[in-house]
């Protein structure tokens, strides 16, 4: 249960964030200078410690040799022991003990030239360094026989070494502090630059759905605050253009709507009825065909407010309406299932959709559920559906699909256009799938009042 808890809070995690990539890009910079660093540091102190080993058993080499060389025969065996130490054993004796190897150990080469270059001296009378005689199987013993000027021989043993390279656990903490440090900085940086674009995206979002201009601080860096005062001179602009839009289109509906009252009533006076009828009937049309226009132009921005609304409450309204004026409707569903929205909206849109799965499929089902903090809408309809070519199309305004919906039974070609605009407004989805029963299902997710 620990694992899939914390599996499932690494998962709640925004990776694609601005402070994380951030985060992510300079603990990935700061490893790899830390590595590349400790490994250009290991190698130099390789280095610098092969060096001063080499230079050290060079002056060791030297000083036997000298002390030997100034003492009768019979005390330089002692003398000998006495300056061994560490690595390092000497002897004196009045043959050579080196044993020629078959392969030369590069090693052993690699430190006879580099003896001789720092303490050439060791190399009058002859250097030899090779296995030891009885030990010629063990790489990691060797000895160095010099010739003495009396023609006896220094014998030293002598182990290889690799040189001790000291650890920096201390380094590496102080590097690792630092980094942390400058990380902590640069996120808090990160926050504070990144900040404003929050703001951005909130108030595109409340302009979109409310159209009403949500200024943005013109502070921060100056980058961002020239982008702030353009996007308020930006969100200005828009409201002055749907502000006349509307005004415009406000008139043009006052204005044909005048016309269309004085028709009404001059077709009153004719004497044949069927024509009288049939005249009504076309004003009825226009009066509707501006309203979803207007409808549809406003899209969903009104001056109703965001607030918790019990969506089944509104579904239920809709399909008695619908079952009154005798609908084969069905509606199953919670007892109530709240989202946050505007309920004239919603209504509008979920008025269309059910209207349409009637009025195109002869029969539907309407069906509610909550699912990850989600609401759920399921439409279905025992009509011919939609061909998945069209379903993005039909949602474009004034399309008509003769082929999928019967042009006889009316419309305009903006009920779902409006219905599509408004769940949008509400941060939600509108997408078409075929039912199980061979029809259209229309499904609306929308977002509950904690998502």
């Amino acid at each position: 249960m620990r694992v899939r808890a914390l599996w499932g809070a690494a998962r709640r995690l925004r990776l694609d964030t601005l402070v994380a990539r951030t985060t992510i890009v300079l603990i990935l910079g700061i490893a790899t200078v830390q590595i590349v660093g400790l490994q250009t540091y290991r190698a130099s102190l390789s280095a610098d410690l092969s060096d001063a080993t080499e230079r050290r058993l060079a002056d060791r080499l030297v000083t036997i040799k000298r002390t030997l060389a100034g003492l009768p025969e019979e005390l330089r065996e002692d003398a000998a022991h006495d300056l061994s130490s560490g690595a390092i054993e000497a002897h004196w004796s009045r043959d050579e003990r080196v044993v020629e190897a078959d392969s030369p150990n590069a090693l052993w080469v690699d430190l006879q030239a580099r003896l001789i270059e720092l303490a050439p001296e060791l190399a009058e009378g002859g250097l030899t360094i090779g296995a030891q005689d009885g030990l010629a199987s063990d790489p990691h013993v060797a000895l160095i026989s010099m010739r003495l000027a009396d023609d006896t021989w220094l014998n030293v043993s002598l182990l290889s070494w690799t040189p001790r390279i000291p650890g920096a656990p201390q380094t590496v903490m102080v590097v690792w502090l630092i980094a942390a440090v400058a990380l902590a900085t640069a996120v808090l940086l990160v926050r504070w630059i990144s900040r404003p674009l929050a703001q951005f995206a909130e108030a595109a979002n409340g302009f979109y759905t409310t159209g009403k201009v949500a200024t943005v601080p013109e502070t921060g860096p100056y980058e961002v605050a020239v982008l702030a005062r353009a996007f308020n001179d930006l969100q200005d602009r828009l409201a002055r253009s749907v502000e006349d839009r509307t005004q415009a289109l406000a008139a043009v509906s006052h204005d044909l709507k005048t016309p269309i009252t004085r028709l009404r009533l001059r077709a009153e006076e004719i004497e044949s009825n069927p024509l009288a009828r049939s005249i009504a009937q076309d004003l009825d049309e226009m009066e509707r065909m501006i309203d979803q226009t207007l409808s549809y132009l406003r899209g969903d921005r009104s001056d109703e407010t965001l607030r918790q609304v019990d969506l089944v409450a509104i579904l239920e309204t809709v399909t008695d309406d619908l079952i009154d004026q005798g609908a084969a409707l069905t509606f199953a569903g919670p007892r109530s299932a709240v989202v946050t929205g505007r309920r004239l909206g919603l209504k509008r849109a979920f008025a269309n959709l059910v209207g349409n799965a009637v009025k195109y499929g002869g029969t539907a089902r309407v069906t509610v559920a909550e699912r990850s903090g989600r609401v759920i809408v399921l439409i279905d309809d025992d009509g011919e559906g939609i061909a998945p070519a069209d379903r993005e199309r039909v949602l474009l305004p004034f399309v008509r699909l003769e082929s999928s919906r019967n042009n006889a039974t009316g419309g305009f070609g903006l009920g779902l256009t409006i219905a599509a605009a408004v769940i949008d407004g509400h941060d939600g989805t509108l997408t078409f799938d075929t039912a199980p029963s061979g029809g259209l299902r229309v499904s609306v997710s929308l977002p509950g009042p904690s998502s």
